[in-house]
């Protein structure tokens, strides 16, 4: 296994094309994972310098096979400072047993870090959250950030392809502004997985909800 330091890192994106793509860092991250490359000393930086940010994620999660030494992985690295990294993690985790993600998730959606509370939705984006809404809906609660409550509307749109019925139930019975009931409801109609049939019944509660949601959440609420 071969370490590299950050400044080598950074001079191998240098050598890279000028206004380089997603691609290009996709074939060094390649060319890191064959290596078994140990970028460890990078942590330090990826806060601060966003280039390494998705380096570090990917070439490390690519090198661990196990899902449970993956989610361990991510646990003790929470450096989230960009909302769409957290979503690339998403594939890491789908095999993991529900239960314990759960358990990851009811301490990350109370975290004072916004992209950490919004991990703790958005993990379940996969087949991972599928005939477990009741066990979902709990983790529900007022959050005054937009990204927050998109990872919010996200996990609600996903249940609402599996479990149809019960989102509608619980669009029904939730107490919560309604910014996060609106964004679901908007989630819910842009997908292509939800019957049209489905998307009209949840719109046909939007007036019900901005009733009872009242005033919208300030930001950092």
């Amino acid at each position: 296994m071969r370490k590299y330091t950050a400044e080598q890192v950074q001079k191998d994106l240098d050598a890279l094309p000028a206004h380089y793509k997603t691609g290009d860092v996709d074939r060094l991250i390649r060319r890191y994972g064959k290596e078994q490359a140990d970028l460890s000393a990078l942590r330090p930086y990826i806060l601060d310098q966003q280039q390494f940010h998705r380096i570090y994620f990917y070439v490390a999660l690519n090198q661990i096979r196990d899902v449970n030494a993956r989610m361990a992985f991510i646990h003790e690295n929470l450096l989230f400072s960009d909302w769409w990294h957290t979503d690339q993690l998403i594939r890491y985790v789908a095999k993991l047993d529900f239960d314990t993600a759960l358990s990851y998730a009811k301490d990350y959606i109370h975290s004072e870090d916004p992209f950490i509370r919004r991990w703790g939705y958005v993990l379940f984006i996969s087949k991972l959250c599928k005939g477990h809404a009741d066990a979902l809906f709990p983790l529900m609660h007022d959050d005054g950030h937009y990204y927050v409550q998109m990872g919010q509307a996200w996990l609600i749109a996903e249940l609402a392809i599996f479990e149809p019925e019960a989102v509608y139930r619980w669009f029904q019975e939730n107490d919560l502004k309604y910014n996060i009931n609106g964004k679901a409801i908007q989630k819910i109609c842009d997908s292509f997985r939800i019957s049209e049939d489905w998307k009209q019944k949840y719109k046909a509660l939007r007036p019900e909800l901005r009733k009872r949601g009242g005033d919208a959440l300030e930001e950092g609420t």
